[in-house]
């Protein structure tokens, strides 16, 4: 625990300055005394005072040069540094402020000033540390709260999610499966963590609009009608509509409704085309592909993720984005990603 006296270290090659400063700080304050700078930088560093009283004309060393190397350390950068000395010029008083010396005493001094001055500086720098350690407690609790609702906001994400797996449970784990390779694949293209994040939550409710597709046609086991299917078209618009107003930071609303969209306009809602369609929502068209194409439906078989790839080859540039279907095709060839089936209540964080 650090002594009630504030330290203050004494730094010049006089002894009668020595002797006066002493005796005028001696009753408030713990002293130490350096003759010359390199003996106070040792000292500086060893004790970390509270001050320096700081001479300029010195051996050996200047208080300049002491000044410097002090602010130099961020051992000792924070401590106060005062001058005192008999240079009296302007030239003189801003060379050691612009050094980093916070206060300057020009001899002879009085004791009242000096008092004054160290008491103002001590003061400074115990409010300065005593808002860096408020700071830092702010930060750290921030951080905590942070993490507090960012965990709120993925267990309320995965039961919307799960709403729908319940009304369709043949492809239960669908969301989660395209949420992990859409990651994967924007992790191989080399997006932002941050821009990750939003895909992978836009991945987690791509389909949350078949809440409002009856449940005989999510789990019939024949082809669909033409009727039907333009039932099931529907549900990019209506997961928009759910997502919308909820103040993401990232457009996931927008991600969800394009994630149907084709690069030659043959997709929907909006029949949208090239450079229309987001950059994620492309990403998400294939990763929603992929997982669909190799899993079970009630209506087919699983095919395998290479029957999957053999599509996206095939329509790769006109219906899928080329870049995107690169990567998806190098993750799986070279074994660095594969589906989990077994757990499918979480799409992992990037």
């Amino acid at each position: 625990m650090k002594p009630s006296r504030p330290l203050v270290l004494i730094v010049d090659d006089n002894p009668t300055n020595i002797d006066l400063l002493v005796n005028t700080l001696t009753a408030e304050y713990r002293l130490g005394i350096a003759k010359n700078g390199p003996n106070a930088l040792a000292y500086a560093v060893k004790h970390k005072p509270d001050v320096v009283l700081l001479d300029i004309m010195m051996p050996r060393m200047s208080g300049y040069e002491v000044c410097a190397r002090l602010k130099a350390n961020p051992d000792t950068a924070p401590i106060p540094v005062i001058f005192i000395t008999a240079m009296s010029e302007t030239e003189s008083k801003t060379k050691g402020f612009e050094l980093g010396a916070v206060d300057y005493i020009t001899k002879p001094f009085h004791a009242a000033e000096v008092k004054a001055r160290i008491r103002t500086h001590v003061s400074l720098e115990a409010m300065r540390q005593q808002l860096e350690t408020q700071n830092e407690q702010l930060a750290h609790q921030v951080e905590q709260k942070t993490a507090e609702i960012h965990e709120m906001l993925d267990a309320s994400i995965r039961s919307m999610a799960l709403m729908v797996e319940i009304r369709d449970p043949y492809t239960a784990g669908h969301q989660q499966r395209v949420a992990q390779l859409a990651c994967a694949i924007a992790g191989r293209m080399g997006l932002e963590a941050e821009t990750i994040e939003g895909l992978r939550i836009a991945g987690l409710l791509h389909d949350v609009g078949k809440i409002r597709i009856p449940v005989s046609i999510l789990s019939r086991a024949g082809s669909l009608l033409p009727a039907e299917f333009e039932m099931i078209k529907i549900h990019p618009q209506v997961s928009f509509d759910i997502l919308k107003g909820i103040p993401f930071p990232w457009p996931v609303a927008r991600m969800v409704l394009q994630h149907h969209e084709r690069l030659d306009g043959s997709g929907y809602p909006q029949g949208l085309c090239g450079d229309e369609i987001l950059q994620e929502a492309k990403i998400l068209a294939v990763a929603d592909v992929t997982e669909a194409n190799s899993s079970f439906r009630p209506y087919r078989p699983a095919r395998g993720i290479k029957a999957a790839l053999a599509k996206l080859a095939q329509h790769k540039g006109t219906q899928y984005d080329a870049d995107v279907v690169a990567a998806c095709r190098d993750l799986f060839a070279g074994n660095h990603f594969t589906f989990d089936y077994d757990n499918v209540a979480a799409a992992p964080p990037v």
